[in-house]
């Protein structure tokens, strides 16, 4: 059975306006996403969620399927993704579709490679694990380098250690989460939501992790595409 690819696209975005449709690269955002998942010849279907018009028809023209328009309470800044894929899954279903491992991708990362979805599913499948994630060693270390504010006010380290680290190296390793996720649609279902007991990584560069969330990364990205 092979699983199928969600993306998931609203219209609505602060940073840069109507984001996931705006030009980049020769095409629209949202089109790069869908290509790399249909060029993998992995998923049986590459599905767009979305509850704006627009979108769903630029998304048809790239060759996804957007079998159902998204209810706009759940395309709001506020939507917990959980319950986007919640919706997405139980629709499928009364659609006729069957599948097992649904592949989460956010047209915000354009950069994921055909090499990383492979190896995504294939670690789901092998390690019998919840949920599948990629995602990057990070620089910005709340070990090290990263504060907030405690109750009074006063800037405090986010994380602490018995003894305070001085230096990036020796500071914990931690890791930046990216748009994409391989999910175990049953035990998705069980737990309805993302980040289950079970969570294992495939290791990415921060390059192909890159998210597009403000008018910089934005710039950053198109750099990008003008390299390839």
């Amino acid at each position: 059975m092979k699983p199928i690819c969600l993306i998931a696209a609203r219209r609505g975005s602060k940073g840069v306006p109507i984001k996931n449709i705006k030009m980049i690269g020769g095409k629209p955002l949202i089109a790069h996403t869908i290509k790399s998942s249909l060029d993998s010849k992995i998923f049986s279907h590459v599905i767009v969620s979305t509850e704006d018009d627009e979108i769903a028809k630029i998304a048809k023209k790239y060759g996804a399927e957007v079998p159902f328009l998204r209810p706009k309470k759940l395309a709001t800044k506020n939507a917990p993704m959980a319950k986007v894929i919640d919706h997405a899954i139980n629709k499928l279903f009364s659609l006729g579709y069957n599948f097992d491992v649904l592949v989460n991708r956010d047209c915000t990362a354009p950069f994921i490679r055909i090499s990383d979805i492979k190896k995504g599913i294939s670690l789901l499948g092998r390690k019998k694990s919840d949920l599948v994630v990629a995602a990057y060693k990070t620089h910005l270390n709340p070990y090290f380098n990263m504060m907030e504010f405690d109750s009074n006010e006063i800037l405090k380290f986010s994380k602490k250690t018995k003894k305070r680290v001085t230096n990036r190296q020796d500071a914990p390793i931690v890791y930046q989460l990216t748009g994409f996720q391989v999910i175990n649609v049953q035990r998705f279902l069980k737990y309805k939501k993302i980040y289950m007991p079970r969570i294992l990584p495939i290791e990415i560069s921060a390059e192909t992790g890159l998210m597009i969330d403000n008018k910089f990364e934005f710039q950053i990205a198109d750099c990008m595409f003008r390299k390839r």
